[in-house]
């Protein structure tokens, strides 16, 4: 009888655990699981949109944080982005005709855009808002953070420069008070080593990605400010 029993239970326990699992999207499970913010609503399973034009946000604050919209939590590997078409929304990129996933680890910190940037390729951007990764727990989708950057990961994807801005929250976080990228190797062992592991093999051994080492706050806003400067010029 004990053996019916605990046979009966655990058929039980997977019945339910199949049961209470979310529809997968995307090739994804639990992919309906991840949080959005609540200034947004989906419009269907792959497309978040607000009332707010994104791109008319300033990038920088007036008390110097920058502004980052979240694309992919952190843990995350579905890889959703800001609408070119339409500055209300952020969707779930299409690459060969169906929703793109990151074929790796999920990303080790929230990757999204600065609004209000644009970078062109003669100042070794690709004319979109420039990216960054905000260290720390994750943010929902769509969210609008003040962040602070403290430095940026040089990087080459298939030969074409591809910087990533590096970022933390300036509030309810446990990097909240870094401001350097020295700091933060000092006070967090190997942070900074496993975002640069992680671009440089996130599309796989062949993938293009070479990582050409870190670059301080100011080298950092340098690129924020020329970016913002050039977004401005072309409005």
């Amino acid at each position: 009888m004990r053996k019916i029993l605990m046979l009966t239970g655990v058929a039980c326990f997977t019945i339910f655990s199949s049961a209470t699992q979310a529809e997968a999207l995307g090739g994804l499970a639990f992919s309906e699981t991840t949080p959005y913010a609540a200034a947004m609503a989906p419009s269907d399973d792959f497309t978040l949109v607000g009332t707010e034009d994104l791109m008319a946000m300033g990038a920088i604050n007036e008390d110097g944080s920058v502004r980052a919209v979240i694309e992919i939590p952190t843990g995350t590997s579905a890889k959703w982005e800001m609408s070119k078409e339409d500055p209300n929304a952020v969707y779930w990129e299409y690459k060969k005709g169906k929703p793109r996933v990151v074929n790796y680890l999920g990303y080790p910190g929230n990757y999204g855009a600065i609004p209000g940037t644009a970078l062109p390729k003669e100042l070794g951007g690709d004319g979109d808002p420039l990216d960054v990764i905000v260290l720390g727990q994750a943010v929902p989708r769509g969210e609008v953070i003040d962040v602070r950057v403290i430095g940026v990961l040089k990087m080459l994807d298939d030969g074409e420069q591809d910087d990533k801005l590096i970022a933390v929250m300036t509030q309810d976080s446990p990097f909240a008070h870094i401001e350097s990228i020295e700091q933060l190797d000092a006070e967090f062992a190997g942070v900074s080593q496993i975002v640069d592991l992680w671009f440089a093999n996130y599309k796989g051994p062949d993938g293009g990605m070479q990582g050409l080492g870190f670059e301080d706050a100011d080298s950092a806003r340098a690129v924020l400010d020329a970016a913002a400067a050039n977004f401005e010029a072309m409005r």
